[in-house]
């Protein structure tokens, strides 16, 4: 599959409120054909590719902020969010609720659903950084093949040290989070609560996003300096976990 027509559809498959954080690939693409490799002239085609240019160089900057401001808020609100469920299970925990039985069922359904959703949607974070990795990897090969340039080793290298490409945080928290549900919840009450979430948006996304990361960082003979790196075993053991968590196949 062609990386457009991937990543637009891991923009439709991503959750609605995110849709436009995405890489604006297309975009990119159409301003890439308008700069030509010739020699500079003053003629009005070669002034148009000079405004082209800048502006592919503006847009691309403009992206970089775009990940960057949108990621830092996704992992400033999972800190929040993962502190909040922690309270919520030393209170609700069994040494820490003195509600009714039937008060206390419900309290946990409702609070493996939350901790469920919340692991899915960081998996789906570290996928958004893999996948706007990729896309400006790509568009900066078709900007150095068509203008003979050599922007993309110097651009990457800044790349590799901005926020949405340091997924660190987040993958410890997916840890935490599969510990919590590891040690709280039976296996016979993880698995019911799969059965009962199926059609939710959230689970849907998390697995679609499971298997783009799989296919984008697996391992091949076609890998370069500029490819994202083969899985490391924290990574395998994240998407791993995400299979105990999530064990079905949606149809």
């Amino acid at each position: 599959m062609k990386f457009g027509k991937r990543l637009k559809q891991q923009t439709e498959e991503s959750l609605p409120e995110w849709r436009d954080k995405y890489l604006s690939y297309k975009k990119l693409k159409k301003l890439v054909k308008l700069i030509s490799s010739a020699p500079p002239t003053l003629s009005r085609s070669s002034l148009h590719c000079g405004r082209a240019e800048a502006e592919f160089m503006y847009l691309l900057n403009a992206e970089i902020d775009k990940f960057n401001a949108f990621f830092m808020e996704q992992e400033e609100d999972f800190v929040i969010r993962h502190k909040r469920i922690k309270k919520v299970m030393e209170k609700w925990g069994p040494n820490g609720s003195e509600a009714s039985e039937t008060e206390f069922k419900e309290q946990m359904a409702k609070i493996r659903k939350d901790i469920v959703n919340f692991h899915g949607e960081m998996v789906l974070l570290m996928n958004y950084s893999n996948i706007n990795y990729t896309g400006l990897a790509k568009i900066l090969k078709k900007y150095d093949k068509r203008t003979g340039g050599v922007l993309r080793l110097p651009f990457i290298q800044r790349v590799l040290q901005q926020p949405f490409f340091t997924t660190d945080l987040i993958s410890k928290l997916v840890k935490e989070c599969e510990s919590t549900i590891e040690s709280a919840f039976p296996q016979w009450e993880r698995e019911e609560e799969v059965v009962a979430v199926p059609g939710d948006g959230i689970f849907r996304n998390t697995v679609a996003a499971l298997m783009t990361m799989q296919e984008m960082r697996r391992g091949s003979s076609t890998y370069s300096h500029f490819s994202l790196p083969p899985l490391n075993m924290a990574e395998i053991d994240v998407i791993q976990s995400l299979q105990v968590v999530a064990p079905i196949q949606i149809p």
